[in-house]
């Protein structure tokens, strides 16, 4: 905080789950921050498993990030209702990543080099407004924006 010279209005605190309750982490990031002394709010970004479960209910995007857009390659992505409850879902992802990308020999290494750029150009191109606003993570993520711009208001 001290590089920006101010206090931000908002912290975003992303920490996934984990298989641990994510009341009991969203505690965990706001006992964290009162020890930090920070006097910003602390809005807790918490994914069920990891922010990857998000990336894998658009296959389209997946098949266009991994470069085989028309792609026909069953990629075997979780349905929507059993995305949270996956294990690994940064494997799974890789996983689809590598089977629309449809490639073998030194394409097929280059497609799993470069997970960390696929997940970003993911997360970049995930919808708000898409298959995501069905999982519980994103919801909570949604009620705890909804509250702090509430706070702020009621602070005005």
């Amino acid at each position: 905080m001290k590089l920006m010279g101010a206090m931000p209005d908002l912290v975003v605190v992303h920490r996934d789950s984990d298989n641990v309750d994510p009341a009991a982490r969203r505690e965990e990031i706001h006992d964290g921050a009162r020890r930090a002394d920070v006097s910003s709010r602390v809005l807790p970004l918490i994914p069920v498993k990891m922010t990857e479960a998000w990336l894998l209910l658009d296959e389209s995007a997946i098949r266009h990030v991994a470069g085989n857009p028309r792609g026909r390659m069953d990629l075997n992505l979780p349905k929507a209702h059993e995305v949270e409850s996956r294990a690994d879902p940064k494997k799974i992802l890789s996983d689809c990543l590598v089977r629309a990308a449809d490639a073998t020999g030194r394409r097929r290494r280059t497609v799993e080099e470069r997970f960390s750029n696929h997940r970003r150009q993911l997360l970049e191109r995930l919808d708000p407004f898409g298959p995501v606003t069905q999982l519980s993570s994103w919801q909570a993520l949604l009620h705890d924006i909804d509250e702090t711009v509430k706070r702020w208001q009621e602070e005005q």
